[in-house]
């Protein structure tokens, strides 16, 4: 195998108001990651815009790009009918271990012993919003298989008065079909520029992160909602206060408000054992998120419903 990405895809979405008023989508792709359709479910002026990998997940060496261009005035949804799966990396049990490639650090090179690493997959999504626009990145859960190695990286950008949302399900392991995720790791990288970055490394060998109170306690589920816009935010206690109701049932879970002079930031994290669970927690504070602060219905994009 050589020295590079095995499976690269990229596309490009470009989304524009027009002077009649509706968001018009335009995509360009490489490889196989595709623009499925777009749907105005809402109005024309909002464009949902449905993503579809069809290999269905990603193994060593793969990589997704994802370029996502807002442009000013419009509205973008961007969703996927299906999980993002990151599989085994190596060609038998067990990873390379925490700090970098095996001995060679070439993707797919063969070491005397042990596995053979296949190389990192990565999924990388870069959106910048213009001024006045509004993004919504949406897409169902990431499922980190026992033994990947793995990147997830989305990465916002936000010019003067535009905002977004963003949510991520990410899943360590499938506990259900009996797969723990006892080997591999996972690099999660989640930015909105100049407001909020999370990066970190998930890794089954760090226990006290995976399973200490101060991680995610033994749960292997982790969900986050975030808000950005470029201007202060009125009133956020009473929408924390009114988020906090929502979440009464489930005690893993929180809110909160940062503030910055590049603008506000609201962040939802839940803790949890069933993707189904954590993913329904957000859409319920997404949509009185996105009722307060945008004026618009909470409706779920009409994919998930299928």
């Amino acid at each position: 195998m050589p020295d590079a990405v095995r499976w690269p895809a990229r596309l490009a979405l470009s989304a524009a108001r027009d002077g009649s008023g509706v968001t018009r989508v335009h995509a360009r792709h490489h490889g196989p990651l595709r623009l499925l359709k777009t749907l105005y479910p809402e109005s024309v002026g909002i464009a949902h815009a449905v993503l579809v990998h069809p290999p269905g997940g990603l193994v060593g060496g793969d990589r997704l790009d994802i370029q996502l261009d807002v442009q000013a005035g419009a509205h973008l949804l961007v969703t996927t009918p299906a999980a993002t799966r990151f599989y085994r990396c190596t060609t038998s049990a067990g990873p390379p271990q925490a700090g970098g490639l095996p001995s060679g650090e070439g993707l797919g090179v063969a070491q005397p012993q042990g596995p053979r690493f296949l190389g990192e997959a990565a999924q990388i999504v870069h959106a910048t919003v213009g001024e006045g626009a509004r993004l919504e990145w949406l897409p169902q859960e990431t499922l980190a298989y026992p033994a990947c190695i793995a990147r997830n990286e989305v990465k916002l950008t936000l010019a003067p008065g535009a905002s977004l949302f963003a949510t991520e399900v990410l899943g360590l392991g499938l506990a259900g079909a009996g797969q723990p995720f006892d080997s591999g790791r996972l690099l999660q990288h989640l930015e909105v520029t100049g407001q909020w970055l999370d990066r970190g490394w998930l890794d089954a060998a760090d226990t006290a992160l995976l399973d200490g109170p101060c991680g995610l306690a033994g749960h292997r589920v982790l969900g986050t909602l975030a808000y950005a816009q470029t201007v202060a935010l009125p009133d956020a206690e009473a929408l924390l206060t009114d988020s906090r109701a929502l979440l009464a049932d489930l005690p893993l879970s929180g809110v909160t408000h940062l503030q910055s002079s590049r603008g506000a930031l609201l962040l939802m994290r839940v803790v949890g054992d069933e993707v189904e669970a954590v993913t329904a927690a957000l859409r319920t504070v997404r949509a009185l998120w996105r009722e307060r602060l945008w004026g618009l219905p909470g409706h779920a994009p009409r994919i998930w419903a299928t």
